[in-house]
């Protein structure tokens, strides 16, 4: 995670679009310094949980796809989640390894538009009307997951994070070393930039559901960092603590693309990695408390998602 740290600070440095106001980041750890804000991981109740192996496998199919929403108004994280719990429940082989690689996509074929398909459909999986954002890669990605899991790990998620050895940060190094859909970085001024933003998720999302007990036991937690994605982005520039230059505030407003692996785009995200960690180090300073990124994470998104007018950065991404 040293990495994702330092190369998020070396783009806060040569940011072009997007700069930390210390004075926004002093005012808001100023009114956080009586009450750090506390929210419990699954508040919504939509996760599936059984306190077992299942609830690995599930979360680990959960991350795999947990990414890029936005272009479909209707659809969110809570109808990924519930939808798949709800999946789960009806049927518990739902997630196994061999069923992961047999999720096909409908694929129109010659002038008489007639679908073809081998096996269940994802959007059916998830009770979805309509095609999903980047529903190929959301199926290729299922498919990587159960051909890696089988080959590798019995085909087991859980053993995946037995052989991390209770640390985030190697069960991070496993995932990304073994399943490429997970290897979120770009290339920035010529330098090399890690997020990781889906691999860092995995390990938060087994801490909070099992509550730093058994498969969500990590002895370093604290090295996570925060999950680089659209939310809290938007959510630290509406606080002051992020300003963007005048043509990134335009695009976003504008609801305009803005590119993957774009100046903009790497900025957004990096810079707000860089502002959550200098929070926990003020927080730290200001109220002599120890602050998981983690925890400022979920915080800082659950403000994102209670406001339905919030204007986030549009990208096309499989990282978040």
């Amino acid at each position: 995670m040293e990495e994702v740290r330092e190369t998020s600070a070396w783009v806060a440095r040569n940011s072009s679009h997007v700069t930390i106001d210390s004075s926004g980041l002093e005012k808001v750890v100023e009114t956080m310094k009586e009450s750090i804000p506390k929210v419990e991981w699954d508040y919504e109740g939509i996760h599936y949980f059984d306190n077992g192996p299942l609830t690995v496998q599930y979360l680990f199919v959960l991350d795999a796809l947990n990414f890029c929403f936005w272009p479909d108004k209707d659809l969110n994280y809570d109808h990924l989640a519930k939808g798949l719990k709800e999946a789960l429940l009806n049927d518990h082989s739902a997630f196994d390894a061999d069923r992961l690689q047999k999720y096909t996509v409908i694929i129109a074929v010659g002038n008489d538009n007639q679908s073809l398909f081998s096996g269940p459909q994802l959007r059916e999986l998830l009770k979805w009307p309509r095609s999903l954002p980047l529903e190929e890669e959301r199926v290729r990605l299922l498919h990587e997951v159960g051909f890696e899991l089988e080959r590798s790990f019995e085909g087991k998620a859980s053993k995946l994070v037995e052989s991390c050895g209770k640390s985030a940060v190697k069960l991070v190094a496993l995932v990304t070393r073994h399943f490429p859909g997970f290897r979120d970085h770009s290339m920035y001024k010529g330098h090399q930039v890690f997020l990781y933003k889906r691999a860092q998720i995995f390990a938060a999302d087994l801490w909070g559901a099992f509550k730093g007990q058994g498969y969500g036991e990590f002895n370093d937690i604290g090295s996570i960092t925060m999950f680089a994605d659209y939310i809290v982005p938007a959510v630290l520039q509406q606080l002051g603590v992020l300003k963007y230059s005048s043509t990134l505030a335009n695009a976003i407003q504008a609801s305009s693309e803005i590119g993957a692996g774009t100046e903009e785009e790497v900025e957004l995200r990096a810079c707000s990695i860089f502002a959550v960690e200098k929070m926990r180090e003020l927080l730290s300073i200001k109220c002599g408390k120890q602050v998981l990124s983690v925890e400022l994470d979920l915080w800082l998104w659950s403000v994102g998602v209670q406001c339905p007018s919030l204007q986030h950065h549009r990208t096309l991404s499989i990282y978040y």
